[in-house]
């Protein structure tokens, strides 16, 4: 069964878009936790952090210099956050990796 992000992925459920090339999508979430609440996620089907490969090394480094990028873009680039959840316990809702830049207010404190 596909998982939301695949449908996206596919262009089948439209998002607010915030960069794409052929590896990767990134998008505003539709529930910000945060003034700046991004979701980039690969386009290549991979469950979570736990479930990526060692080929996936250099898709996974990339995700992070766009987290970087949107930062910028966003004006947050001096205090951000990236966080990815792997496995339901640890909080993953959509089992597609992603990952969730935040920013635009102070975000100190523990997670979860």
């Amino acid at each position: 069964m596909k998982n939301v992000f695949e449908e996206i992925v596919k262009g089948n459920i439209p998002c607010d878009k915030v960069f794409e090339n052929e590896r990767i999508l990134a998008f505003n979430d539709i529930a910000p936790q945060a003034p700046v609440h991004v979701l980039i996620i690969p386009k290549k089907s991979i469950t979570n952090i736990a479930d990526a490969s060692e080929e996936d090394s250099a898709l996974l480094g990339e995700m992070l210099l766009v987290a970087k990028a949107i930062a910028k873009t966003r004006g947050i680039e001096d205090n951000f956050r990236v966080v990815t959840n792997s496995g339901p316990e640890a909080g993953q809702g959509v089992f597609h990796l992603h990952f969730h830049l935040l920013g635009g207010r102070s975000l100190s404190g523990r997670l979860g």
